[in-house]
C-alpha cells in the first residue's frame, strides 16, 4: 500500500483527509500562553479572531521527531510505501525532522519531499498524488512526477496590511508604517527555493487586483488542475478578486480559507490564488 503523509500547513479539512485517507502530522501553534493543534482543536476563524485580538505574534512549533517516528515505524511495520510531503525547508525544520526520523526508522520505503512550499499548494500535490495512487502508478513514478511538479504549482496573494509581515520578521517597522499610511497592499509569493517573498506593491486593493492579473497573464495555468482562490478571514476582498477573474475569464474551482501557517504572516482580509503552471 502507498501513504501519502502532509502536515498541518497544508490546509487541509480533517474530513477531508479522512475522506481521501491521508495522514496528518500536526503542527502546534503557541499564542501568548495558550498552545492549539493546527487542524485539530484550532477553529480558523477563531484563529483570526485571537490574531487581531492579542498582542503576541503567534509561534509554530515543528512536530516532534516522535511524532514522526511513530507514523514511519507503522508504515515499516505493515510494509507500506510512504510519501510524506513536507512543508517548506525554508519556513520551517519540519522537512529535516521527518528526515531524521526516517533515517531513525531505517526504512528505505519512506519518501521525504521537501514541497519547498505551503498551504494549499502542497493540498494540490497530495490531492495529484492520491489520484496516481488511484491509477496504480508505482510509489517510484508518484515521486518523481510531484519532484517535478513542486516548482509549477503557484501561490499569488495579497496581504490587507504589512503589519503581520512586519511582526513576523518579512518587512520592517517602518516599511509597514509608511505602508498603511499608503494604503500599499503587498504582492506575495512562495519562490522556487520556498521563501515568502514580497514581489510587488500596489496602491489600494484594485491596484493589487490588477497586479495580480497582470501576473497570471504572464504564466500559463494548466488548467488540467484546479485553480483555487484563497483567503484567510472577511471574503470581501477574495469576492471581488474573483468577480475580476471571470471577467478575465478565469473562473475558480472553489474558494479555500487559509490557516494559521501562513495566515499568521499575512493577517485577515488577504486574498490570492493558487494555481499550476504548464510544463515548457
Amino acid at each position: 500500500m502507498i501513504r501519502i503523509a502532509v502536515d498541518s500547513s497544508s490546509d487541509y479539512r480533517i474530513e477531508e483527509l479522512k475522506e481521501k485517507n491521508i495522514d496528518l502530522i500536526p503542527i502546534s501553534i503557541t499564542i501568548g500562553e495558550n498552545t492549539y493543534v493546527d487542524g485539530i482543536n484550532l477553529d480558523r476563524n477563531d484563529f483570526y479572531r485571537i490574531l487581531k485580538e492579542s498582542r503576541d505574534f503567534p509561534k509554530t512549533s515543528q512536530p516532534s521527531p516522535q511524532s514522526f517516528l511513530e507514523l514511519f515505524q507503522d508504515a515499516k511495520e505493515k510494509g507500506d510505501d510512504m510519501i510524506y510531503l513536507a512543508l517548506s525547508s525554508s519556513l520551517s525544520g519540519t522537512c529535516q525532522c521527518a528526515q531524521m526520523a526516517r533515517e531513525m526508522t531505517g526504512y528505505d520505503r519512506i519518501y521525504v519531499i521537501d514541497s519547498l512550499t505551503a498551504t494549499y499548494n502542497i493540498k494540490l500535490m497530495a490531492d495529484y498524488a492520491c489520484k496516481l495512487r488511484e491509477e496504480n502508478a508505482t510509489v517510484a513514478e508518484i515521486v518523481r512526477i510531484l519532484e517535478r511538479m513542486k516548482s509549477h504549482v503557484k501561490v499569488l496573494a495579497a496581504p490587507n496590511t504589512l503589519e503581520y509581515l512586519y511582526r513576523g520578521g518579512r518587512v520592517s517597522r517602518t516599511t509597514a508604517a509608511i505602508g498603511d499610511m499608503a494604503n500599499i497592499k503587498p504582492i506575495i509569493t512562495v519562490t522556487e527555493d520556498g521563501h515568502v517573498s514580497v514581489i510587488g506593491k500596489s496602491l489600494g486593493r484594485n491596484k493589487a487586483i490588477m497586479a495580480i492579473q497582470k501576473h497570471l497573464k504572464e504564466m500559463k495555468i494548466d488548467h488540467s488542475f484546479p485553480v483555487y482562490s484563497i483567503y484567510s478571514f472577511g471574503t470581501e476582498n477574495c469576492s471581488l478578486f474573483e468577480e475580476r477573474l471571470a471577467a478575465d475569464g478565469l473562473v475558480v474551482t472553489d474558494r479555500l480559507q487559509i490557516g494559521p501557517t501562513i495566515g499568521t504572516h499575512i493577517g485577515p482580509e488577504a486574498f490570492g490564488i493558487v494555481f499550476v503552471t504548464k510544463d515548457e
